[in-house]
């Protein structure tokens, strides 16, 4: 069997080493093209668009080598987000979208990750052929890459930030609003300050310039010190985080408080109701959304669908219920009426038409989600049978269950990358929900042995 190489989100490493050395990311770009050139019956068209990691245009060169020895037609869209590589592939009909990143990762790491034309990522079975035309491609070292150049241009990017503008922040005016903007030293560098000024925002604008090696070094996503220190001092009315590849965003209010993902769809479910704009009033998060977003969710009877952990299984599940509202406590929301790609900008706008349209501050939209108390541990394990194998550790979840009497919430899952047991457990009281978890996740680990 062909060795894996896709995960949930594309094929990730570090730069320079397998699979992410010349040799394979060439052959990838190989297989990619012969695999639509046998599904289309004829040559595809390729969009590349990266985010400003110091192994990306390395990286593009030896993806774009590959697909245009196999007869491709490749063109570049230079820095751009990712989301931003979707909108292009569906806009200008490209037969694949493909994005050299690791979003939040640290910059010595890269990605590979292929959109469809209608702004899906690549389908399991695709996937597989392209691994399978890979299985005679031996590990190498870290080497050095050479140059091979798809043609670029930058009026892809420019019809990405006018369809934000236009279309997205339509009818939407941010005249007299003061927002921080942090970048992550990022794909929404340059992008994300022209569409919030050209929509009426005066932006404070930090982490914005990258130099290859920065991008979500302290910043970003995943580190708001920086944006909720700007957003004290500078008095401004709220702050948005990007991370690398800007397919997530989260806000911090005027207060200097987190705005996380379970606080956006709350608020963004809300509003979408009140516009008729929300079927089946039903909302699709994950397992580790917060119990208290499904209570205030059922409080305007709108139903919380949840889903495995990822924005893939998110969309397809989205899809399957025909729901337009969904995402993750990162903040990566989707909204499949204006794209399929999770985008962090579209979040963004999509967040600060609700507070326009409330007349509230972010904080008092936010207020309504009461976060139950988490506790979350973590179980090394030597494998990883089926948690219903063990009936002591399902006795005990039982009987954990039964005392939190409907108000709290436990999870157990493996990691899909480590040999972890992962326990986690919502509940009204930390202190009790602590002792809990250890306590189930200590008889996982006696139980597997």
């Amino acid at each position: 069997m062909p060795e894996r190489l896709f995960g949930t989100d594309g094929i990730r490493g570090k730069a320079g080493h397998y699979p992410l050395d010349e040799k394979t990311v060439e052959a990838i770009g190989q297989s990619l093209v012969k695999n639509l050139t046998r599904e289309l019956g004829r040559a595809p068209a390729i969009i590349i668009g990266r985010d400003t990691r110091e192994s990306g245009p390395q990286i593009e060169n030896a993806l774009a080598r590959g697909a245009l020895t196999a007869g491709a037609c490749v063109e570049s869209a230079g820095v751009i987000t990712t989301p931003g590589v979707a909108f292009i592939t569906l806009r200008e009909s490209f037969d694949a979208g493909v994005v050299i990143s690791a979003s939040h990762n640290p910059y010595e790491d890269n990605g590979i990750k292929v959109f469809s034309p209608s702004g899906k990522k690549l389908s399991d079975e695709m996937e597989r052929r392209i691994e399978s035309s890979l299985s005679t491609v031996e590990t190498v070292g870290a080497i050095d890459f050479q140059s091979a150049h798809p043609s670029w241009s930058d009026r892809h990017c420019s019809l990405y930030i006018d369809h934000l503008v236009e279309q997205v922040g339509e009818g939407l005016s941010l005249e007299g609003m003061r927002i921080g903007l942090d970048c992550a030293n990022g794909a929404a560098s340059h992008i994300a300050p022209q569409v919030f000024e050209r929509l009426g925002a005066k932006a404070e604008v930090i982490c914005a310039s990258p130099d290859g090696r920065n991008i979500n070094e302290d910043c970003g996503s995943l580190h708001l010190e920086k944006l909720q220190r700007l957003i004290a001092e500078g008095e401004l009315d709220l702050g948005i985080a990007f991370d690398g590849d800007a397919d997530r965003a989260l806000m911090v209010d005027e207060r200097g408080s987190l705005v996380d993902g379970d606080h956006e769809l709350l608020i963004l479910a809300r509003l979408r109701k009140k516009q008729n704009r929300l079927p089946g009033n039903t909302v699709v998060s994950t397992v580790m959304s917060n119990i208290g977003l499904e209570i205030a969710l059922r409080h305007h009877e709108i139903e919380m669908i949840r889903s495995q952990v990822g924005d893939r299984f998110v969309l397809e599940e989205m899809l399957r219920r025909g729901a337009n509202l969904g995402g993750e406590q990162s903040g990566h929301i989707i909204f499949p009426d204006i794209s399929l790609a999770g985008d962090g900008i579209v979040t963004a706008i999509e967040m600060l038409r609700a507070v326009v349209d409330s007349g509230q501050t972010l904080s008092q939209l936010a207020a309504e989600l009461e976060k139950f108390p988490q506790a979350l541990v973590n179980a090394r394990v030597s494998r990883k049978p089926p948690i219903e194998s063990m009936p002591a550790v399902v006795a005990e979840i039982q009987k954990i269950e039964d005392e939190m009497q409907g108000r709290g919430r436990l999870l157990v899952r493996y990691s899909g990358t480590e040999n972890l047991a992962r326990v986690m457990i919502e509940g009204e009281d930390q202190t009790l929900i602590e002792e809990q978890a250890h306590h189930l996740a200590d008889l996982i680990r006696r139980s597997i042995g």
